[in-house]
């Protein structure tokens, strides 16, 4: 080290991998020049010196691709910006599918690409043959190519950036180690270094592997482990056709890449081999695990197939090397939930190359802002569970994501490693009725019910899975009868206090100050209108309340809760969603079923829509609360979990003669479809505000100012209503075809009005109450989204690089009046 460390920054960086690089780079763009970057060893020696390289440009959604295409237009420029040499070169890609079912998931996503503004042409095995002639065509289906996706040097590139970073003001100190984060009131304020402490207003974690026990020390949870990375590079091969394409074969877990006239051959197969159970070596830099020939011998025999010239040709390298993943394949980034002023940026999942300029960019402008810049719940560290950093649960699933990156990316596809953590009271109860259990956020949840002769087990396509059946007839004995719903998963907290209604007033778009009993709809708002949450908060006394969320957000949302209680205001803030297991009675004959069971009133007078108290059920007293998420009759039952059998027991019981069923998340998702109810993080989030979403029904407008100040985002939710019909707006949409040929919609597929792409879907489902398959999605329109705009155009959904005539409307498809569920 050449001089000392300064006491204090601005912003401190832990790691000097491309994506901390990246951070400081674009850190710096934004006139942040007060920036010290922190490497242990030597800028890249971690993980970013062995990658492949690979700078792809479509992702899962429209904003990680996005990011993705900024850091391609970035690498294109960073050279000349610079003066230091990249390697970046648009050589594009081909992706080619060995079966009809891969085919159509490349289509699929060709589809997506086009409507996210990317350069994609969906080609046939002798356009493949023309573009990569080497490659073994025979038995290919097809493919995509993508023009400006391509490669580049990732040393070169990460020198680049950091050049650039320093250009601009940055500081760049290698052969520093950070020992711990520093805390102090709850809030990280620097680093302790064995150079001494620096403290500074924000710390950027970006120390890839060595991430998850940084953070770990202070409290802070980074679920990700290290998984064993493969590829070989052959000699110099003769006849070796220059600048090819990138190549991906999904269906033989492979991806090529010719450089300097030789060929990189690199896997991701279905089971890897995590690594570092035991801890990282204080010294390890530039290091590569042991080679294990066994491994990767079954990949190099489909390889010598695939491009027949491998079989000739020698290999130069074979290379094993650490690269970190998480538990869902997506990475971590943003401001620790539990540690203000602490940013995550790691656990890649071999993705960082490609990832690293949209990453640096977005997250230099949420630092600045305090707030992301645009929708990033996909990535956002807050929807981790605590419990995901356990090290016997990373192991094994860490096992199974790096294969995810190639396998079939099928809808409803559940994991299979590292399966049972978090099971409701009801679990085994479920299993032995023939639930089939899905996974969401840890949790064990019953998707569907095997019926007679079925096997609980998927059986994936992209048209009507093995369980399509089981799902409808669960769907219609809710709509003819009554059903059992697990709901248990669903986030509860208790907010109580003298000050807990000021600060649910601050923080609800909706009126909280109703009658105890009383539960309300809401969301709440960040500064833009944006909605960061979907839920409701039943008054369950003058200074308590219940907040219901959902699971995925159980993290997040909390968070958001707590961060909006000010200092020294008199209000808790308690997770009870462990404690109090949850049912849900739905359908017309749900008050016949409590009736029999309860000797409360739960008639219409006695128990309007959106009352909710406490009742006996059985031996039990339980909180019922007559509210919906299946647009029918219903009631939810919050039962302490040491009731949780007893009364699920009297339910079924009783419930014999009423024709009482279990149904499962994929009937709910399609009963709520069918009505209109809009799900967070799918057909509503950060970006969409309740005007475009058509929720302002649930907005107090005129809510008078509360103690902490008028609800957050009512200033924007005020002048987005003068500007009058909104611009973008969410309609419901259900395909013109109600046969079994109907293409299933999911998420992403272009909507076009007049044969002109005007937005995308959001979600989908087939209805089973409407015989449709159904959509939401939002569609665009400078002149405002009015009735008669939808009214006077035709309307189609592009599926899979064809397009389907649909209908689209305002109003959801299923009872629209709402006349059902107040029964």
């Amino acid at each position: 080290m050449s001089q000392p460390l300064p006491d204090r920054v601005s912003v401190v960086i832990v790691g000097g991998g491309v994506a901390g690089c990246s951070i400081a780079y674009h850190l710096t763009k934004l006139g942040i020049t007060d920036v010290l970057l922190l490497e242990r060893r030597q800028l890249t020696c971690g993980t970013t010196w062995h990658a492949a390289g690979l700078v792809g440009q479509l992702r899962a959604t429209r904003r990680m691709t996005e990011l993705a295409k900024y850091t391609s237009d970035l690498f294109a420029t960073l050279e000349a910006e610079t003066g230091q040499a990249t390697g970046f070169r648009q050589n594009g890609s081909i992706a080619v599918a060995l079966n009809d079912a891969r085919l159509e998931e490349l289509k699929r996503g060709a589809s997506m690409a086009r409507n996210f503004g990317l350069e994609v042409e969906v080609i046939g095995p002798a356009d493949i043959a023309a573009r990569y002639p080497i490659l073994e065509t025979r038995d290919v289906k097809g493919g995509v190519f993508l023009a400006k996706d391509g490669q580049t040097n990732p040393i070169d590139t990460t020198q680049a950036l950091a050049k650039g970073a320093r250009m601009r003001g940055a500081r760049i100190v290698e052969n520093v180690a950070v020992e711990r984060i520093l805390v102090e009131n709850g809030r990280a304020v620097g680093v302790m270094t064995a150079e001494g402490p620096v403290r500074a207003d924000t710390v950027v974690l970006a120390a890839g592997m060595w991430s998850r026990e940084l953070g770990s020390a202070v409290g802070v949870n980074v679920p990700l482990h290290a998984c064993e990375h493969f590829y070989v590079v052959t000699g110099a091969i003769a006849d070796l056709p220059a600048g090819l394409p990138v190549l991906r074969v999904p269906d033989e877990c492979t991806y090529y890449k010719e450089d300097a006239g030789k060929i990189l051959l690199g896997c991701f197969e279905p089971v890897a081999k995590p690594w570092g159970m035991d801890g990282i070596p204080a010294d390890f830099a530039f290091d590569a695990l042991p080679e294990d020939v066994g491994h990767f011998e079954p990949i190099l025999e489909q390889a010598t197939h695939r491009l027949p010239l491998l079989a000739s040709a020698g290999i130069r390298t074979f290379f094993n090397g650490p690269e970190s993943f998480t538990p869902d394949d997506r990475y971590l980034l943003g401001e620790a939930p539990e540690l203000p002023n602490l940013f995550l940026a790691c656990g890649f999942n071999s993705i960082g190359i490609q990832s690293s300029g949209g990453v640096g960019k977005v997250l230099a402008e949420w630092i600045r802002d305090r707030h992301p810049p645009m929708e990033l719940a996909d990535v956002d560290a807050r929807r981790m569970m605590p419990f995901q950093s356990n090290r016997r649960y990373l192991r094994a699933r860490v096992s199974e994501t790096l294969g995810l990156l190639y396998d079939m990316h099928w809808p409803f596809r559940q994991y299979a490693t590292a399966r049972g953590a978090r099971r409701s009271p009801f679990h085994d109860r479920l299993v032995a009725a023939g639930a089939c259990m899905g996974e969401t956020a840890g949790w064990e949840r019953p998707n569907w019910y095997a019926r007679d002769g079925e096997t609980p087990e998927y059986v994936y396509s992209y048209g009507r899975q093995n369980w399509f059946d089981a799902c409808g007839a669960e769907c219609r004995r809710t709509r003819d009868a009554v059903a059992l719903f697990d709901q248990s998963s669903f986030a509860k907290y208790l907010v109580q206090g003298r000050d807990a209604l000021a600060v649910l007033e601050r923080v609800s778009a909706n009126r909280i100050d109703v009658a105890p009993g009383r539960a309300v709809y809401t969301q709440w708002l960040n500064a833009r209108g944006g909605i960061e949450a979907d839920l409701t908060v039943t008054r369950l006394a003058e200074m308590e309340f219940l907040v219901v969320t959902t699971a995925v957000g159980q993290v997040r949302d909390l968070a958001w809760l707590r961060r909006h209680v000010p200092d020294g205001a008199h209000c808790t803030v308690t997770d009870v969603t462990s404690g109090l297991p949850m049912l849900g009675v739905m359908g017309p004959r749900s008050r016949d079923l409590l009736s029999t069971v309860s000797p409360d009133d739960f008639s219409n007078a006695a128990f309007p829509f959106g009352a909710s108290r406490e009742v006996e059920i059985g031996y039990a007293r339980v909180r019922a609360t007559r509210l919906t998420y299946v647009g029918e009759l219903g009631w939810e039952l919050y039962v302490p979990a040491e009731f949780a059998a007893h009364v699920f027991e009297t339910l079924v019981d009783a419930g014999q003669g009423l024709g009482l069923g279990f149904a499962g998340y994929h009937a709910m998702n399609a009963l709520r479809l069918e009505k209109g109810y809009r799900h967070w993080g799918h057909d509503i989030g950060e970006e969409d505000d309740p005007v475009q979403a058509g929720l302002g029904f649930a907005v107090a407008w005129e809510k008078p100012e509360g103690p902490l100040g008028h609800f957050v985002g009512r200033d924007a939710l005020l002048r987005r209503r003068a500007e009058g019909t909104p611009r973008r707006r969410l309609v419901q949409i259900a395909m013109e075809d109600a046969g079994v040929t109907a293409p299933l919609l999911y998420r992403d597929e272009p909507i076009l009005r007049d044969g002109v792409p005007v937005g995308a879907t959001t979600s989908g489902m087939w209805g089973h109450r409407v015989g449709q398959s159904l959509g939401m999605g939002y569609v665009a329109c400078p002149e405002g989204v009015s009735r008669d705009w939808l009214e006077a155009g035709t309307w189609a959904v592009e599926v899979a690089w064809s397009r389907h005539p649909a209908r689209v409307q305002l109003a959801p498809w299923y009872d629209p009046k709402g006349e059902r569920i107040r029964g």
